[in-house]
């Protein structure tokens, strides 16, 4: 993003540049410039895009338009309110953040494939998934988490065949608050979908909070096309000159 001083100081540069050239070059370089700030202010604005979810697990229990869907053999506890005993939430009240244990599986023994899918969303182009998650810190476990997207409104775990993030397993799992950013690029409607995996002898316990989807966020090419914008008004003036 070009700030009032960055303006300001190309604007200097290129009025100090435009000396010693005809008022008609001059003016055709101001016109250029004021076009091609406006240009950078465009994309600035639009790198934020537009945030469809913003959930921080005040009250799991009554969360809206999201599901869950508990495969563990044999099917245990969904996913739960946090403890804040065991260790507070990232954000908000101790408790406000949804959990996975290994009690997944009924009495903790089996497998455990327990997921949390995330509301119906619109999604247009570049789409940003960002979380928080940790473990207990207890030695001696693999937990893992992994992240996935299925395009349209299926709450089938089948449909949600692209990974887009695994944390955990034989690479530790976080003991402390870790932010999780990743991304796909899609049109339409989709979902995504949380999966507490592994087995549950192997699993102890987790946390995830604020989760956050960002979508329509500029693609890098855009701001290629810019830069070479630029560099064109370079070659206009060496033109002029």
């Amino acid at each position: 993003m070009v700030s009032s001083f960055g303006q300001r100081e190309q604007s200097t540069i290129l009025l100090a540049s435009m000396k010693g050239l005809s008022m008609k070059h001059a003016k055709t370089l101001c016109a250029a410039a004021a076009l091609s700030l406006a240009a950078l202010g465009a994309p600035a604005a639009q790198a934020a895009g537009v945030e469809v979810l913003n959930e921080g697990f005040d009250n799991v229990g009554g969360l809206s338009g999201w599901a869950q869907v508990n495969d563990s053999a044999p099917a245990g506890s969904a996913w739960f309110q946090g403890n804040g005993a065991l260790f507070p939430a990232y954000a908000g009240s101790a408790d406000a953040y949804a959990a996975a244990s290994f009690l997944s599986a009924a009495n903790g023994s089996g497998s455990v494939d327990n997921w949390l899918i995330t509301p119906f969303l619109d999604l247009s182009g570049t789409t940003l998934l960002s979380f928080y998650t940790r473990g207990a810190g207890d030695p001696g476990f693999s937990d893992q988490l992994e992240v996935y997207f299925a395009s349209g409104d299926s709450l089938d775990p089948a449909g949600f065949t692209t990974l887009l993030a695994t944390i955990g397993n034989t690479g530790g799992y976080p003991d402390a608050w870790s932010l999780v950013s990743t991304s796909i690029a899609t049109e339409g409607a989709g979902r995504f979908g949380f999966r507490y995996v592994g087995a549950a002898d192997s699993l102890n316990y987790i946390g995830l909070d604020s989760v956050s989807v960002v979508t329509a966020v500029p693609e890098p090419s855009a701001w290629m096309m810019l830069a070479l914008g630029l560099g064109g008004l370079g070659l206009l003036r060496r033109k002029q000159s």
